[in-house]
């Protein structure tokens, strides 16, 4: 029964609408974000391609059709159709390259699951159950971000979500009506998801590559107890242990999408595959239980972030990575889903109370296997899937680093914001290690606003160009430093409002290209080649927050050859944060790495010294 004031989701159609910039302010403001990473001359070129942008009257045209799409009944936001493109549209590998994970606190000792696979799986199974009913009957209040309240609908996306690979765009299967059909060239009709909560039943187990579909709520619509969880999850790992590797379809999916999508249809041309497809796709979340020592805390990261491929579905909206010592995570898949809606989910799975002992039973829960009919292509497609994306992994570096003097309190002693302190430093060890100031992206949460996702940050600023060269300038004084640092971080936070407040240029002029594209209108402006849409764009750091006191690290994958994909923690007393990079470049990541400790000493001394020169 709902217990909240408007329930769950009550709160959405109150919110705010995202604003819809217009096209002169998204132009002023690209030119402003642009032109510290310009020469003069790269700063002209763009000038001049703004202009044009300007004054051509196809501009007009085109965002006037974009301010008619967000009027029209049934649009939630401008961003609608854009999000399906951005996610759906890409046609890389979502593996490693947009999924991303996050490693658990270990267990308190002396809890279920503080150093046993089983149990701990079962802890977090029962606990993300428990969230499904809470949300099915909207007795979870609405999240709420210093007393105002945030957007749920991505909670309605968190269970029996499944991305669908297409040829030229993909689809996803979800419940409440989120379900997008893929593009036409991608075969076989997808079914929608249900206009309300998931009715599924089941789970789907990996352990090592074999797939098991396990009953976790009886056919009356109660969970099983602790007890049959753990039995029928024994009962999968036994199993597992002698069938011996098992088919591991799910390599498929850790493909570029248009081929997963070829892949997919061939799997569906064998009479009765559609059968295990359907039991994977609609299974509430995944659980994969590891085989072999967990390793240290990079190691589990790496686990986390890819891992052996055949015991995953990487299109599965959730996968929970559970160690063999007890440890564990959990992998995310983009589309329909943002760091901060994990965050919340992650936070009320590993804070819920115990489950009650001595539940009466409800019978055994059932386990059966997924088993895929395979011709010799599809296992040879399988077994070549698995060797490419075990050779993209080893060709990614990824590195931890933690920080157990510093954090959110001691930023906020120098007086200064906790996010622009490590922003800045992220700037000057950047510098020091590659020696020049790169472009930076920065996920700033957008959550207030109805249906809201993000906003893209871009970080550098004249104020920090100015810093980082102060720094290493030998001729500057510690008051000048000082006030280069202040100004720095006071330009930080005056654009992240910004952002917060929908009035960032980059998903504007993007959407306003693609809404062209959708309407077959022959424009192709030379500002989306100009040097300042290339040089914004192209990120040798890539950021991302997720604050939560149950989380140890946060990670994702690099966005280019050259980027840095930085995912930190930064809480009350400790700062911890996850690298990943091309492993080509790995050398510039572990320099960066070392430069970040001095940069967060530096500049930590540098505010503490408040002497009058």
């Amino acid at each position: 029964m709902n217990t909240t004031p408007t329930g769950t989701f009550g709160s959405e159609a109150g919110l705010p609408r995202v604003p819809l910039p217009s096209a002169e302010d998204t132009c002023e403001r690209f030119l402003d974000w642009c032109a510290p990473l310009l020469t003069p001359a790269e700063l002209e070129d763009t000038r001049r391609a703004v202009t044009n942008f300007r004054v051509d009257p196809v501009t007009g045209q085109v965002h006037d059709a974009l301010a008619a799409y967000a009027a029209a009944d049934g649009t939630h936001s401008w961003l609608d159709d854009f999000w399906d493109d951005r996610y759906l549209g890409r046609r890389d590998r979502i593996a490693l390259n947009a999924n991303f994970f996050f490693l658990f606190n270990d267990a308190p000792s002396g809890t279920a699951g503080s150093d046993d696979q089983t149990g701990r799986a079962v802890r977090l199974i029962t606990a993300a159950l428990a969230h499904k009913h809470g949300l099915d009957d909207e007795s979870i209040p609405p999240s709420a971000r210093r007393g105002q309240p945030l957007s749920m609908q991505q909670h309605r996306g968190l269970f029996s979500t499944t991305r669908i690979p297409g040829i030229t765009r993909d689809g996803v299967r979800a419940p409440y009506g989120l379900s997008i059909a893929p593009d036409p060239a991608s075969g076989t009709p997808v079914p929608a998801g249900p206009d309300g909560p998931s009715g599924a039943t089941h789970i789907l187990v990996f352990a090592g590559a074999n797939a098991y579909a396990v009953d976790v709520i009886t056919p009356d619509g109660e969970p099983h107890t602790p007890d049959e969880i753990a039995a029928a999850l024994r009962e999968a790992a036994d199993a597992a242990a002698s069938q011996g590797r098992g088919q591991g379809v799910g390599a498929l999916t850790s493909k570029s999408r248009a081929d997963w999508a070829r892949s997919r249809a061939a799997l569906l041309s064998v009479d009765g595959n559609d059968v295990p497809l359907e039991t994977v796709e609609t299974a509430l979340f995944c659980v994969a239980l590891e085989s072999g020592p967990a390793g240290t805390a990079e190691e589990k990261c790496k686990r986390l972030l890819a891992g052996d491929p055949g015991s995953r579905w990487f299109d599965k909206a959730i996968t929970f990575i559970v160690f063999g010592d007890g440890s564990a995570g959990i992998n995310g898949e983009h589309c329909l889903l943002d760091g901060t809606t994990i965050v919340e989910f992650v936070d009320a799975v590993l804070t819920a109370p115990e489950p009650e002992t001595g539940q009466a039973a409800r019978g055994a829960a059932r386990v059966a296997p997924v088993e895929f009919t395979l011709t010799p292509e599809l296992s040879a497609d399988i077994e070549s899937a698995a060797k490419c994306f075990t050779a993209y992994d080893e060709d990614t570096a990824t590195r931890t680093v933690s920080f157990e003097d510093f954090g959110s309190e001691r930023a906020k002693s120098l007086k200064i914001s906790p996010d622009a302190f490590v922003q800045l430093a992220f700037q000057v060890a950047h510098r020091r290690s590659k020696g020049f100031t790169g472009a930076t992206y920065e996920s700033i949460a957008t959550r207030h606003f109805h249906h809201g996702r993000t906003e893209a940050m871009r970080v550098v600023t004249p104020e920090i160009v100015t810093l980082v060269e102060s720094l290493d300038d030998p001729d500057a004084t510690r008051s000048e430093c000082r006030d280069a640092l202040r100004a720095a971080a006071s330009a930080h936070v005056a654009r992240a409002k910004e952002c917060q407040a929908g009035d960032a240029p980059e998903q504007h002029l993007w959407e306003l290209q693609l809404v062209a594209k959708r309407q077959g209108i022959d424009w192709d402006p030379e500002l989306y080649y100009s040097p300042g849409w290339g040089k914004m764009r192209d990120d040798y750091l890539s950021t991302s927050a997720a604050p939560s006191v149950n989380i140890q690290y946060f990670g994702f994958g690099a966005t280019s050859e050259h980027c840095i994909g930085v995912a930190y923690l930064l809480l009350p007393q400790r700062f911890n944060v996850h690298l990943s990079t091309p492993r080509s470049v790995s050398g510039e990541m572990t320099a960066f790495a070392g430069r970040l400790g001095e940069a967060i000493a530096e500049l930590s001394d540098l505010l503490e010294d408040t002497e009058v020169e």
